[in-house]
Parts: structure tokens; C-alpha cells; sequence
């Protein structure tokens, strides 16, 4: 701004700036003092005549009515040029849309209410970098199939000019995009500790969250936090971020809960009742994460520990338990009673068993006995049979001792004149259909000779039956059998 000024002769000029808007009854502030301006006010005059000063980047807030005031060495000599010069500012300008949406065509117009000539060019700045492509031939800038790296600052300028419009915020919503969950924290999540979940996705506008895990919703929000975490808090998180232009789910994240053993339990293979010599085996098992490695076996009322590993082999009485172990703690189970009875209870068994088997034999052996006595008992009959044909005719084959007797005598044809079988006591019919009647002795009686031959008849006046006890008639089983042997003795 260009300014001269004179004042009276004999005056001394002390102190000369610009200033602006004056309050009367106050002293004006020199403009060179003023952060706003001290880097941007140049004083360009001196303190004789010249006034002029040059104000660099203006703008609009640079309108206002500025005054040039100098001051003499009288106390009388001060004074402020009026009227002042005013300032008017014009500015480029840039017209844009809010917002886009991605994939759309927008255009950007620079707009100054200066006259500008038709030659005038204009430069485009994104971010306050000047832009080297889609560049319209007037004062617009065209931006076709719009996408979100087209957001930002953009301003305009006048090419051989310095000055840059305001810049203008241009907004490029579109659906949500690089959606993903993050645990605060890093390690192993144990039971009982507190886990926060980020969801991250970027969109715009700003998209609304929601959490699942698994198919089930669980919250909503940018952040999900989980206090005192237990088991059941294990599982496959994801979020979902929506917002009007579309949706997208994150990956899943798996929270994987730490804790110690718990439902220890042992299981016993077969029964737990055993032979002294026998071992049954007992198996410890337990619900821990991660799963518990280390088992420990005791015997109550024992301090140390009688054995280790999931199986364990019992070999006496007493009631057992076991400890699981991870790093992060243990638990023991319920005890299980292991009875060992004492060997004999086995021979016992071991006697029992053989005798059932005599038995067995036993009965099998008297099946056949029955059955051989039955056989025997019908060959006895077929003798007994024989023998009656042979006393028939018992003067042919009895073999007469006296030398007397040399023929035979038709009148011996009657050999036994009396027969006389003797029973033993206790006799019952029942018993006389078995017995075996044998002679064990027969007695030839010569009568005195006799005029009448035909008492020579009564050969044999007595013969008498023996009957054998049951061991007798045992033994000569074999005997009877040889039927050739009939009489022992004949007198």
C-alpha cells in the first residue's frame, strides 16, 4: 500500500507504523508488534516522507480500515492519517461435495470474484501436492469412478500466482473395508484373567461393531472386554462392522482359556477286588488346558507318592488316589478301594474245581460199571441156562472113582435124588433173580448092594447148595464163566 505524508517545519519525526482500527481516548497499537502481522508487515517508507508497506499472505481476515500515524519530538506533534485505506480481500474459492461415494464421479470447481482473463490457468494441490493428472481445461477439476484414495484436502491456485485457495475437505464414503479383531496382550489368557478385543475395519462413515462367537451375538462396540474369563469364554470370536453402504465380518480369533485340572477321577479295569500275586490297574484322568501331563499316585494316609504316570498297577489293599499336574496347578481325585485277598483263597478255588472233576469222572465211571455188571448179569443167565442142560445128563460126564462102576447104568440116568438149594438169611426174591447158585460140593453115595437095581437110582441122596458171600461171588465172576468146572468135590 502505497503512502506519503508531510508534517511542519521544526517538527522531528520520532516514530512512524500503521495501525488499524483506532478506539478513541486509547493509544493505537503499531502493527509491526502484532504477531499476526510482524512477519507478514514489511514497512517499506522512511521518516521523512515515504509511508508505503507491503503485507504478505492476506487474507480474508486481513479486511479492515488500516491508518498510517507518525509522532514528532513536540508534544503537540502526533497525528494519524484520516480517512485510512481499506482492505478488501478476494480469495479463490473451491466448490466440492461433501462427500462421494466411492466408485462415483464428482467435480471440483476454484471460483474468485476477481476478474480473471481467459487465458488464466488454474493448478490443482491434493494434501497441498499439486496434482498432475485429470485436470480440466477451465477452473474445474473432474474425478471419474471416485475411490477412497481420492479423499482429502484440495485447493487451487492461479499458475504464475503464489497464492492457494482455502483448501476444501472432500469425503469418499464407502462400505467397510480390512476388517480384524486384536487381543490386548500378548501370552497365554488364564483363567481368571481380564481380555479386551479390538475390532479394526476401515469405512466410511465410521461403521457400527458387533461381536459373535461363533454364530451367537455377544456385544456390540468397537472394544469387547471379557473380565474373570473362565473356560467358558474359550471359542472363536469375530466382529461385524456395518455401515449404509455395506457390511463385512472379520476373521475369527480363537481365545484359548488356561486352567488347572479339575474333575480328576480314577478308573479301575476290571474289578477291584484281586488275588494276592495279581495286580489291577488304575487309570487317573482329568479336565485341564492345556492337558495334564504329570500324574502322581498315593496310597491314603501315605505322605509320598506310591507311583506315577496316567496308569497305575495296584499290588496290595488299601485305597488309592492320584494328583494330575500342569503349570497351572493340580488336583487330586477321589479315592478307590483295591482288595487283595489272600493267596489260599485261590487254592481253595484251585480244589474245588479239581474236585468237581473227580466227581464228574466218578459218576461216568459208574455209568460204565452199571452197564458192564448188566452185560455179565445176562452171559450169568445164559450159564445158568447151560448148566441146567448138563445136569440132564450128569451120568455121562460124571467119572465114576469106583472101579466097580465100569458101564454105565441106565438107572443112574436119575443123578441127583434130591436137591436142596440153602439160602442164606435175609434172603428177599428180589435177590434170588441175581444170585449165581454154584456146587461147590456134591456127595456120591453108594448104597449097599441091593438085590433090586433100581435103587442104584439114588446116586447122589444129597447135594448141597452153597451160596457165596458178594465178595466170593465177585471173584468168581471169571469162574462161572469157564462152565467145564461145575463140581469141585464128588464123593
Amino acid at each position: 500500500m502505497s503512502c506519503t505524508y508531510t508534517y511542519p517545519t521544526g517538527y522531528k519525526i520520532m516514530k512512524a507504523f500503521w495501525t488499524k482500527n483506532p478506539v478513541k481516548g486509547e493509544e493505537p497499537p503499531d502493527l509491526s508488534e502484532d504477531p499476526e502481522y510482524s512477519q507478514r508487515l514489511q514497512y517499506l517508507g522512511d521518516t521523512q516522507q515515504n509511508c508505503s508497506i507491503r503485507l504478505s499472505h492476506v487474507t480474508q481476515k486481513d479486511e479492515h480500515m488500516y491508518y498510517f500515524r507518525f509522532i514528532s519530538d513536540k508534544s503537540d506533534g502526533k497525528w494519524t492519517g484520516d480517512p485510512g485505506v481499506t482492505l478488501t480481500v478476494t480469495d479463490l474459492q473451491v466448490e466440492a461435495p461433501e462427500r462421494v461415494t466411492e466408485g462415483h464421479n464428482v467435480s471440483l470447481t476454484c471460483k474468485s470474484s476477481c476478474t480473471l482473463t481467459d487465458r488464466a490457468t488454474f493448478i490443482w494441490y491434493r494434501n497441498s501436492q499439486p496434482l498432475t493428472e485429470r485436470r480440466d481445461g477451465n477452473n474445474q477439476l473432474l474425478l471419474q469412478s471416485v475411490r477412497r484414495e481420492d479423499a482429502g484436502r484440495y485447493s487451487c491456485a492461479l499458475h504464475g500466482h503464489s497464492y492457494i485457495s482455502p483448501a476444501a475437505q472432500l469425503s469418499v464414503t464407502y462400505a467397510p473395508k480390512n476388517v480384524s479383531v486384536f487381543i490386548n496382550g500378548s501370552g497365554e489368557i488364564v483363567e481368571g484373567d481380564s481380555v479386551t478385543l479390538s475390532c479394526s475395519s476401515d469405512s466410511n462413515p465410521p461403521a457400527e461393531i458387533s461381536w459373535f462367537k461363533g454364530g451367537t451375538f455377544v456385544g456390540s462396540g468397537r472394544i469387547y472386554s471379557i473380565s474373570n474369563i473362565s473356560s467358558d469364554h474359550s471359542g472363536e470370536y469375530k466382529c461385524k462392522s456395518r455401515n449404509e453402504h455395506g457390511e463385512k465380518y472379520s476373521d475369527a480369533v480363537t481365545l484359548n482359556v488356561m486352567y488347572s485340572p479339575r474333575n480328576v477321577s480314577v478308573s479301575i479295569t476290571g474289578s477291584g477286588e484281586i488275588v494276592e500275586g495279581d495286580s489291577v490297574t488304575l487309570s487317573c484322568s482329568s479336565d485341564a488346558n492345556p492337558p495334564a501331563l504329570n500324574f502322581s499316585w498315593f496310597k491314603e494316609n501315605q505322605s509320598s507318592a506310591v507311583g506315577s504316570g496316567q496308569s497305575f498297577s495296584a499290588l496290595q489293599s488299601g485305597r488309592f488316589y492320584c494328583e494330575a499336574h500342569n503349570q497351572h496347578g493340580s488336583q487330586r481325585s477321589d479315592a478307590v478301594t483295591v482288595t487283595v485277598h489272600p493267596g489260599a483263597d485261590r487254592n481253595v478255588i484251585v480244589i474245588a474245581a479239581t474236585s468237581g472233576g473227580v466227581f464228574i469222572i466218578i459218576i461216568i465211571i459208574i455209568i460204565i460199571l452199571f452197564a458192564m455188571m448188566k452185560r455179565k448179569s445176562v452171559k450169568t443167565e445164559d450159564l445158568t441156562m447151560k448148566q441146567v442142560n448138563l445136569y440132564a445128563d450128569v451120568s455121562q460126564r460124571v467119572s465114576v472113582h469106583d472101579e466097580s462102576l465100569t458101564k454105565p447104568d441106565t438107572v443112574n440116568d436119575a443123578a441127583y435124588a434130591n436137591v436142596k438149594p440153602s439160602r442164606f438169611r435175609g434172603e428177599t426174591p428180589e435177590s434170588r433173580d441175581t444170585e449165581v447158585i454154584q456146587y461147590a460140593t456134591v456127595q456120591y453115595h453108594q448104597k449097599k448092594e441091593t438085590n433090586r437095581p433100581e435103587d442104584n437110582e439114588c446116586q447122589y441122596d444129597e447135594i448141597r447148595v452153597h451160596q457165596p458171600d458178594a465178595a466170593e461171588r465177585q471173584s468168581n465172576v471169571q469162574t462161572v464163566e469157564d462152565a467145564s468146572v461145575i463140581y469141585s468135590t464128588l464123593k
